[in-house]
């Protein structure tokens, strides 16, 4: 790509997504993702209907006259995008790949993670670490992420979620907000998953199209497998291929919604021909 193709690619992703971030998700991010808990920030005299458990003995023996502490939201967090690279992602059947829809959400984040001062990683991974981007603040990081988003070029093209997370948990000591942004074509990743969502704050964000759900009557073709490269025939004019297929796909859904569940995991599908930001906000909402 052009250098001046990125910059004009880079410049749209965020204009739509620090807008979005800006106007639709503010408050609810805000409210959905708590900081670390409550600070002291000062003494003041006791007014009443005050806490009387947060007085402040030492303060009121001194002056001879009741004082509370007064503490405040720590409102900074660490926020960490896992974003699935693996070959999968390049799938798509209308107007926008999975590819696409995962860097807009994944900069939607970051631009409200960034206007709630709060630090944003990334972790780009395939069936391995790909790469791993540390968290920061600013709007400069935030740029060279997207950047990140639009041209890294995985050198792997298979999934291993369990990797990805094990990797979380081991290798970002403090407590983070870890978004993960996949297909979840994926298996054997439960115990991985139920680890991390104890150490950290695990969000599972899924992206699929919706021709993945099943596949149409148009007679006998040639699949290949994204990730593997491996090719498949199918006579899709075969009602039982198709009943088969969208049986394994339902079973695949459910089966992932319910690993959520069982991990206390929130999570969310997003379609690649629907609007995200309805998936987003729903998401939040559930949170607070």
């Amino acid at each position: 790509m052009e250098a001046t193709d990125l910059l004009k690619k880079v410049r749209q992703i965020e204009i739509k997504t620090r807008g979005l971030s800006a106007n639709i998700f503010a408050g609810e991010y805000h409210s959905a993702f708590k900081g670390r808990g409550m600070t002291f920030s000062e003494v003041r005299e006791y007014q009443y209907g005050d806490d009387i458990r947060n007085i402040d003995w030492n303060v009121t023996a001194r002056f001879n006259h009741p004082y509370i502490k007064v503490f405040e939201e720590e409102r900074e967090l660490t926020v960490l995008l896992m974003i699935d690279v693996s070959g999968s992602r390049e799938f798509g059947t209308s107007y926008k790949y999975k590819k696409n829809v995962i860097t807009e959400i994944a900069a939607v984040l970051a631009f409200s993670a960034i206007q709630n001062n709060d630090k944003i990683g990334v972790i780009f991974f395939s069936d391995r670490i790909e790469k791993f981007i540390p968290p920061k603040k600013g709007r400069k990081h935030i740029l060279h992420i997207i950047r990140e988003f639009i041209t890294f070029t995985p050198e792997h093209r298979e999934t291993n979620i369990s990797e990805a997370l094990k990797y979380l948990t081991n290798a970002i000591k403090k407590r983070c907000t870890a978004f993960i942004v996949s297909d979840f074509i994926d298996d054997n990743f439960e115990d991985a998953l139920k680890i991390a969502n104890q150490k950290h704050d695990v969000v599972a964000l899924k992206v699929f199209d919706k021709r993945e759900t099943e596949i149409p009557n148009i007679g006998m073709i040639k699949l290949k497998d994204a990730e593997t490269g491996e090719y498949y025939w199918a006579d899709t004019s075969n009602r039982a291929v198709r009943e088969a297929y969208g049986k394994w796909w339902h079973e695949t859904n459910e089966a992932t919604r319910r690993l959520f569940s069982k991990c206390g995991v929130d999570n969310v599908s997003v379609r690649t021909d629907e609007d995200y930001v309805k998936a987003l906000i729903s998401l939040f909402k559930k949170r607070i």
